[in-house]
């Protein structure tokens, strides 16, 4: 006897047999993963706070996922170029951001209407891994040995000061902003493709000086080729701990830290992206981590999910868009 079987009901086995695999075929890469190296690009040169902090977070979180993470460095445009190569890049759980997130977020209202990729569009967070305070520093050269000496001797040479920045949009440059604001010294804005790049020429002496992350400038300040003025914390840090705070010689309103954080681009599987959050957890708790970014000047964050990763990244866009706004700081 012959069975006839309705020509609905053999699409519908038909498909359920095809959702079924993929769905097979989806769950086995998942458990595959990562079965290849995955890619971190650091959107700025080599030398700059970015680029030292990615470098550890590349070699734990390869540790602890048993796969090979290596490091990119794609400089230019003030972390534009980087960030957009990994919001356009294949939403596989290969190609991840170290991203410099306050300086990201900054630019995110500097350059609005000109970006390719949207910060909060285009990624998805797995996890804040740390922020670093920033670092008030000046050539040995320059006559100044404290920060109120450096506002004095501004004042007498208006406009013979200069700065260095990593960029338009960075919070270094925001830092000195504000700085010029509250203390009315003027200075000239010299921006550069990165801290490290900014860093070989304050050390040469073609720029005077620059608020910088204390991971890009601690060498420096240790071997003595640049002169630490004040840091930019609510309190003393332990690796530069005779250095006075900005509250300290009179200017908190100069109080900044620059957070860090890795991003996938948005698409990403959810089971990815929670397998990179758990193993960037184990290592922000790890003693030996947390000892090696300190000793780098980075402060490691507490776990935090991906959605409450997500929620400080649109706190930071907020904080420095109002900020921008406020001071009218301009793109250049």
């Amino acid at each position: 006897m012959i069975i006839s079987v309705p020509r609905t009901s053999r699409r519908l086995a038909l498909r359920s047999s095809v959702l079924l695999a993929l769905g097979l075929y989806v769950s086995a890469a998942m458990a595959a993963y990562p079965d290849k190296p995955i890619r971190m690009v650091i959107p700025y040169p080599p030398g700059g706070a970015t680029d030292i902090i990615g470098r550890i977070v590349a070699l734990k979180l390869g540790e602890a996922l048993g796969q090979q993470v290596v490091v990119d460095n794609r400089g230019g445009a003030g972390g534009n170029i980087g960030a957009e190569a990994v919001a356009k890049a294949s939403p596989d759980g290969y190609t991840l951001l170290m991203g410099a997130l306050t300086s990201h977020s900054t630019i995110a209202t500097l350059e609005k209407g000109r970006l390719r990729y949207d910060l909060i569009k285009d990624f998805s967070p797995v996890m804040v891994v740390g922020s670093v305070p920033l670092v008030v520093v000046v050539n040995p050269t320059l006559p100044v040995k404290t920060f109120q000496e450096l506002v004095a001797y501004g004042k007498a040479n208006p406009n013979k000061l200069n700065f260095a920045s990593s960029g338009p949009g960075a919070p270094q440059r925001l830092a000195a902003e504000i700085m010029i604001d509250v203390t009315g010294v003027k200075m000239v804005h010299i921006p550069y493709k990165g801290s490290g790049p900014a860093m070989v020429d304050l050390v040469g002496g073609q720029v005077n000086m620059m608020v910088e992350t204390v991971p890009a400038a601690l060498g420096f300040i240790k071997s003595g080729q640049l002169r630490a003025l004040a840091v930019t914390t609510p309190n003393r840090i332990s690796m530069l701990a005779d250095i006075p705070t900005t509250a300290e010689v009179g200017q908190p309103a100069i109080e900044i830290s620059s957070m860090f954080g890795v991003l996938a681009p948005a698409g990403t599987p959810p089971a990815i992206v929670a397998q990179l959050n758990a193993a960037l957890a184990k290592m922000v708790v790890s003693p030996e981590s947390k000892e090696l970014l300190l000793k780098q000047g980075v402060f490691a964050a507490s776990p935090s999910s991906p959605a409450q990763s997500a929620e400080r990244i649109l706190a930071e866009v907020t904080r420095w868009g109002n900020l921008i706004q406020k001071a009218g700081i301009k793109s250049e």
